[in-house]
């Protein structure tokens, strides 16, 4: 018998609390979990909530914590040291799995586990969040339009907001290791930043630069467009400076040098305020070529991104908790459809 609906862990990060208080206000039974228990009893305090403390290398605790709920949202990054522990800890347990992950290294990862979670019966469900959820639906949508799609392009740009702890954590963490793109289906390691153009997102022009993005994979995935390259707004002042990343990538993976940036972080950074959440917004745009040399493309515009991921996460545990599953690995849209993104007030096609 599961006694609570949802799990969220790592919910006293800044994006974990959004998840827990969204979760909490849309009626659904929450339980609390992470490794620390000062922070968490503060927060159970604050939400009302039950908690439970376990630590990600507490296979047996991890396991007996995910039996008393449906699913969990995971939010404790960087998902590169925290996803492989609770997938396995789902499957043992029978919990359906879902994270806010963007990165892309870890989908590819939980991609692997597919067979293992249908055996399961469970679902897994990477990126419920800004990763990847407006950028999935928006690939899903220009392919319907342009079925016989053989290149996909994916930019976004945030306006306003501000960036979290755990972002900058798992930032400093992928320092130095290069970029990627997909071609002919296959993920290729290219160098950071190795594209650069404009883009009109319909309300705003932007500089945006390659980034190895989680729709490298899932796009692929929930499209089948076999040449994929993912785009994140930057400065067109820097980014001729950024084709020099290779010579100083060896530097930039030196631990001293992430323990020297990960301090900086710990010491000034915590998240956005309120206010940034409700005033800004990100936009996202897509493109789709065919052999034929057809262009479609397509452009959206969203809620800032740190509350579209407690937005989107609690829109999608709900859909969960109502039955409506694949057991095996899935992305938001291949399961939910391009309309998704837009059953969120806010959310809106730019046609």
């Amino acid at each position: 018998m599961r006694t609570y609906d949802i799990l969220v862990y790592g919910a006293y990060g800044y994006t974990g609390k959004l998840v827990s208080e969204h979760a909490k206000a849309a009626g659904y039974q929450v339980l609390l979990a992470g490794r620390s228990v000062a922070p968490l009893e503060a927060l159970a305090a604050t939400l009302k909530l039950p908690f439970r403390q376990v630590d990600l290398q507490d296979a047996a605790g991890l396991t007996a914590a995910l039996s008393e709920v449906k699913l969990v949202i995971h939010c404790a990054g960087p998902f590169s040291r925290t996803a492989e522990q609770m997938i396995a800890a789902c499957e043992a347990a029978g919990t359906h799995y879902l994270d806010i992950t963007g990165e892309l290294a870890v989908i590819e990862m939980l991609h692997g586990r597919h067979a293992a979670a249908e055996k399961a019966g469970i679902m897994v469900m990477p990126g419920v969040g800004f990763d990847v959820v407006p950028t999935d639906c928006v690939a899903n949508r220009l392919k319907a339009q342009m079925p016989d799609a053989d290149a996909l392009e994916l930019a976004f740009v945030t306006i306003g907001g501000g960036i979290s702890h755990g972002t900058l954590t798992s930032t400093i963490e992928r320092l130095g290791t290069g970029g990627h793109e997909r071609r002919g289906g296959k993920l290729l390691d290219v160098p950071m930043a190795k594209h650069g153009k404009w883009v009109d997102f319909g309300l705003k022009k932007r500089f945006v630069i390659s980034i190895p993005w989680g729709d490298l994979c899932t796009a692929w995935l929930s499209t089948g467009i076999l040449n994929i390259t993912t785009y994140t707004g930057g400065s067109p002042k820097l980014f001729p400076w950024l084709k020099l990343l290779p010579l100083i990538n060896p530097l930039l993976r030196m631990q001293w040098v992430r323990n020297l940036l990960q301090k900086q972080v710990d010491k000034k950074v915590t998240g956005p305020s309120s206010k940034q959440n409700q005033d800004g917004y990100a936009l996202v745009y897509g493109r789709v070529t065919n052999k034929a040399g057809d262009v479609l493309e397509q452009r959206l515009r969203v809620n800032e991104t740190y509350l579209l991921t407690a937005q989107t996460a609690t829109l999608i545990a709900g859909k969960v908790l109502a039955g409506n599953v694949t057991a095996g690995f899935r992305t938001p849209a291949m399961q939910y459809g391009a309309g998704l993104i837009t059953e969120l007030e806010g959310c809106i096609w730019l046609e």
